[in-house]
């Protein structure tokens, strides 16, 4: 995988209004040098979200998740760090330079890439198709049927594959595509005499793309009665794996890691229907069962997964089987009740957008359509069917800890089943119930701590004496290298930091190893701090003492009832230490006081 050069990912930095790139998801106020907002990533009435645009950095006092601009995208529209950085190139107009490649990796990545432009360059003549020609016309009034707008199918590139056997062949060995690279972008096949042909024929088209909304193949759909299969999608091949992507994926991430959940449906009419209806978090599945390439891709939209697949036996078959390819991790399930057996595409037509909203917004956990649905199948009539259903229901009930939705299970249950809840617990044998493992109906991930709640007053204090370094970072070099990291710094994290500071010239940008998160949290929170604190170097030399104090009276905690002598010299050091934090103190003020005060 190529990696770009550090030059070009500063280039890209500088290019990014940060005010603008955040101010997409949230409203901020300015306030002082900072930005202030409501946090996108918890549920808050105050402002606790600050960014700071000259450096390019955000950090929420409330949950502490902060980070660059590059994170930010990351978190906001569920991108890894180099999709993040090709997104923002492509966004700014930034050309960005890759480090040296080995020969053989330069000619896959250029074979990729021809690839991929002969699929931008089918799919615009799909969609040019569907809307200019004659014969697309039967395409036209079938989407039109399904209640479909205009608007929306453009957005999605929903095209037309003409009946010819050879018109995308044609057209794009004319452009200097070679019969060997449409074989390759699964565009062509070849019959059993050796012939080539176009794979898409007299079918309305969907184009299936990556996370920046390249494309990568097609979902293609038959119009006539007479064809098979009624859906055919792109071969496996260089560029398209099919178990590796949801439909609609790139449309809808930043919608689901705004809502912090995505919809997953079956179709792709159902996915462009549901955007229609204004849940623009929806993506599709593709008519296949679900992958764990799939699941991660979910995980990274959203921690939640709502289950919107249709209600008929099919579609309850793909939900239990989507629970266990999800088991193990931090992703709550959650189930839409489509009544009636409609899809979610019938049911934006027949009954209206409100309707299908509705509809999400009464979406269950999965335990409890796992109940529903034991119940709806059992047969309640006759002793021995009532024992079946509480064979099945134990599993399902007894991992759930005490709690309101455990006790709301089985009283749902006992009912059903016409006895009390404390004779269906003896009957499900009352075994004593573990921590429930991840199967779907795991409990939404708690928010992530600030690293104000993680630290202890020792951490504090070396907290502030960071943000003097980085508000004073020409003079705080040479007051660092004095310290003993080690030994002055208890904190892992701020020790990390320190050395970031010691090892990058004041001049040039502060940034963090992509590979170390927590570093990267942190050097925000440190720079959102640093710009709210009044600083100067007085303020640097206390913070500075303050952080040999607590090395002193750890020192002298640890002398007690050992080394008497060493305690007295310890004690004197704490006190001497005390009286010039007192005076630096007094400097840092006169310092920062009003000449007309």
């Amino acid at each position: 995988m190529p990696l770009y050069t550090d030059d070009s990912i500063e280039r890209l930095r500088q290019s990014v209004d940060m005010a603008e790139l955040v101010g997409a998801k949230s409203e901020l106020k300015r306030s002082g040098a900072q930005l202030m907002g409501i946090c996108p990533f918890h549920d808050e009435r105050s402002p606790s979200f600050s960014v700071d645009p000259v450096q390019k950095v955000f950090h929420c006092f409330g949950c502490g998740e902060g980070g660059d601009l590059f994170k930010f995208v990351q978190l906001t529209e569920g991108l890894s760090f180099r999709e993040a950085v090709e997104s923002l190139s492509d966004r700014y107009g930034v050309t960005m330079e890759l480090t040296e490649e080995d020969p053989q990796a330069a000619e896959r990545r250029e074979k990729r890439d021809r690839l991929l432009e002969l699929l931008e360059r089918t799919a615009a003549f799909y969609v040019r198709n569907l809307w200019e020609s004659p014969e697309a016309e039967e395409a036209r009034l079938y989407l039109a049927g399904r209640g479909l707008d205009e608007q929306f199918l453009k957005e999605f590139r929903v095209g037309y594959a003409p009946s010819a056997w050879d018109t995308v062949l044609i057209a794009s060995r004319q452009k200097g595509y070679s019969e060997a690279e449409l074989m390759d972008a699964g565009l062509t096949a070849k019959n059993q005499k050796g012939n080539v042909y176009d794979r898409f024929r007299r079918r309305i088209t969907f184009p299936l793309c990556d996370s920046r909304g390249r494309v990568l193949g097609f979902g293609a759909r038959a119009i006539g009665a007479d064809q098979q299969p009624k859906y055919l999608n792109s071969s496996e091949n260089v560029v398209f794996h099919k178990g590796r992507q949801v439909y609609g994926a790139d449309l809808a991430r930043a919608a689901a890691a705004k809502a912090g959940e995505v919809i997953l449906c079956e179709g792709y009419t159902d996915v462009i229907a549901l955007h229609q209806a204004g849940l623009r978090n929806t993506v599709g599945l593709m008519g296949t069962a679900l992958t764990e390439d799939q699941v991660g891709e979910l995980a990274r939209m959203a921690p939640v997964v709502a289950l919107a697949l249709d209600a008929d036996s099919a579609g309850q078959e793909a939900m239990i089987r989507a629970a266990k390819v999800a088991s193990g991790r931090k992703l709550e399930l959650r189930v839409v009740p489509l009544v009636g057996g409609g899809d979610p595409a019938d049911i934006v037509q027949n009954d209206g957008p409100q309707a299908i909203t509705d509809l999400v917004a009464g979406s269950v956990p999965f335990v409890r359509f796992r109940v529903d649905r034991v119940l709806s199948l059992a047969d309640l009539e006759s002793a021995e069917g009532k024992d079946n259903a509480a064979a099945q229901l134990a599993p399902i009930i007894t991992q759930l800890p005490a709690s309101a939705m455990r006790d709301e299970l089985t009283e749902l249950a006992a009912s059903a089943l016409g006895i009390g809840a404390v004779k269906l617990n003896e009957w499900m044998g009352r075994p004593r119930a573990p921590q429930p493992e991840p199967s779907g109906d795991a409990a939404e991930p708690p928010q992530r701590p600030s690293i104000a709640t993680e630290i202890d007053a020792g951490g504090r204090v070396e907290r502030a004496f960071l943000v003097q370094c980085l508000a004073q970072r020409d003079t705080s070099r040479a007051v660092l290298a004095e310290l003993d990291l080690e030994s002055d710094l208890t904190t892992p994290t701020f020790r990390r930091m320190a050395q970031l500071l010691l090892d990058t010239e004041p001049a040039k940008e502060l940034t963090a190893p992509q590979d170390d998160e927590e570093l990267g949290r942190v050097l925000a929170e440190l720079q959102v701090r640093a710009t709210q604190n009044a600083s100067s170097h007085a303020a640097l030399t206390a913070e500075s003492l303050r952080l040999k104090l607590a090395r002193t009276e750890r020192e002298i905690t640890a002398a007690k009832g050992s080394d008497t002598g060493k305690l007295v010299k310890l004690v004197e050091l704490r006190e001497s230490l005390r009286e010039q934090i007192e005076r630096q103190v007094e400097n840092s003020l006169e310092a920062t006081r009003d000449p007309q005060d």
